[in-house]
């Protein structure tokens, strides 16, 4: 499906975190994305993510390393009524882990079954690109 949208913008979801994208040529996606989230391991970072679109379909991808381990992040959406409906994936190698109460606690690999977090987000848009001619 061929489309007069531009994805290049900023997109605000529910909980104040803001994905940038800043270009979308050819396909691609290229921008970066900041949580409001202080408890994600991604929170006071700028990671860069990299992606794809087609019609109203997007993907996106970042990595990142926090003070609780390497993480990577994958959004996969639709453009619905002008907003980003998105389903995300999390994976966490480590978590911090005390063996008993009052420990202090260490990061530890997490197996495969606990690194993951899954939910869905909104973006609205509050900035907006130029749409193509």
């Amino acid at each position: 499906m061929k489309t007069d949208m531009t994805w290049v913008g900023n997109w605000r979801n529910q909980f104040g975190s803001i994905l940038r994208i800043t270009d979308d040529a050819n396909g691609r996606i290229e921008g970066n994305f900041e949580t409001a989230l202080e408890d994600s391991g991604f929170y006071g970072q700028a990671v860069p993510i990299t992606g794809f679109h087609q019609g109203n379909c997007i993907a996106l991808v970042a990595v990142g390393a926090s003070a609780t381990g390497d993480r990577a992040v994958s959004y996969t959406g639709l453009l619905r009524d002008g907003k980003m409906q998105t389903a995300w994936f999390v994976i966490a190698d480590q978590a911090l882990s005390a063996f008993r109460e009052g420990e202090p606690a260490k990061l530890k690999p997490v197996n495969w079954w606990r690194a993951v977090t899954m939910n869905v987000d909104t973006f609205e848009r509050i900035s907006s690109g130029a749409t193509r001619t």
